[in-house]
């Protein structure tokens, strides 16, 4: 592909699924060619390549993590919109490392006064207001990494 294609974009691919990656390939099919696969072995092709690509030495250190390849000769800004255009939130699983701040916000819920033990188990102050939990201030539930 080094050889086919001018330009190189790096994604990050951590909690993405295969029928995402799919609608990706999909959405980049005749602008791009996208390139996955386990760190070491991408290691070990892009050092291959650098023998008579010198420039692919440059992109050694950034194999680092789940890290995806996609290849073009399109204009850059046009395949990092398709894929920022299939970029999706993925739900929370149990030891994942959070991309972003969780912060639940002060204010009423949809919860009836039963259910007051949730939020005394995460130590959030709560008060019951017309006859639902109502949260009293924001509170920083987790912190991204």
């Amino acid at each position: 592909m080094v050889d086919t294609y001018s330009r190189i974009i790096f994604v990050h691919a951590d909690n993405v699924g295969s029928l995402q990656f799919a609608e990706v390939r999909q959405a980049l099919r005749g602008k791009a060619e996208m390139c996955m696969g386990k760190k070491t072995i991408m290691r070990r092709v892009v050092a291959a390549k650098a023998k008579t690509h010198p420039e692919l030495a440059q992109i050694l250190p950034l194999l680092r993590g789940n890290v995806g390849l996609v290849f073009t000769n399109e204009d850059l800004t046009e395949v990092r919109d398709i894929l920022r255009a299939n970029k999706k939130e993925a739900p929370a699983k149990a030891g994942a490392i959070a991309p972003s701040d969780v912060i639940v916000p002060a204010g009423p819920t949809p919860l009836d006064p039963g259910q007051t033990s949730f939020f005394q188990a995460l130590s959030i102050s709560t008060k019951i207001a017309r006859g639902a939990i109502e949260i009293l201030s924001d509170v920083h539930l987790i912190t991204a990494v």
